[in-house]
C-alpha cells in the first residue's frame, strides 16, 4: 500500500506541474480581452470556442490526471485514517488506557510481520532478535499486571 501511495503521490505532483506549466507556457485566446475587461463583445472575454489545440488537449488530460489522483490520495488517507481511529476507539472502550498505549509499541512489530507476510519482505536475523526484545520488554512491562501464583 505504501508503495502504491507514493506511485499516485509521484503522479500527482508531476501532474500537478505539467499542469502548471502547460498553462503558463498558453496564450489564452481572450487574453487582451480579459486585461481591457469589457471592451468587446462579452462572449470573447474567455475566449471563442473553436478546435483545441495539443497544449490544450494536453492541460485537459493533465488536469484529468491530477483531478483523479488528488481523489485517489483522498480515498486512501481518509480510508486508513478511519480503520486507525476506528480501531484506537474500540480498544479505548474495551481496555485500560495503560494497556492501549502499549499498543504503539507493538506498531513496528506488527508492520514487520504484515510485510513479511502480505508483501514477502525478508526479515534478517538481526531484525528477529530486535523483534525478540521488544516482546520481551512489553512481557518484562506487563509482568507486574499478570496473575502470580502463591
Amino acid at each position: 500500500m505504501d508503495y502504491l501511495f507514493s506511485a499516485v503521490l509521484v503522479v500527482h505532483i508531476l501532474a500537478a506541474m505539467g499542469v502548471i506549466g502547460l498553462v503558463l507556457v498558453q496564450h489564452g485566446k481572450g487574453a487582451d480581452m480579459g486585461a481591457a475587461f469589457g471592451s468587446g463583445a462579452s462572449g470573447s472575454l474567455f475566449g471563442a470556442t473553436g478546435s483545441a489545440n495539443f497544449l490544450s488537449r494536453a492541460t485537459a488530460v493533465l488536469a484529468t490526471v491530477f483531478f483523479v489522483t488528488s481523489l485517489s490520495l483522498a480515498y486512501m488517507v481518509v480510508f486508513a485514517t478511519l480503520i486507525a481511529f476506528s480501531l484506537y476507539g474500540y480498544l479505548l472502550q474495551r481496555l485500560k488506557p495503560v494497556s492501549v498505549a502499549l499498543i504503539q509499541l507493538i506498531t513496528p512489530v506488527t508492520s514487520l510481520l504484515l510485510g513479511h507476510y502480505l508483501n514477502q519482505e525478508p526479515i534478517s536475523m538481526a531484525v528477529w532478535l530486535g523483534t525478540g526484545l521488544i516482546m520481551l520488554g512489553l512481557l518484562v512491562y506487563q509482568s507486574p499486571a499478570l496473575p502470580q501464583k502463591k
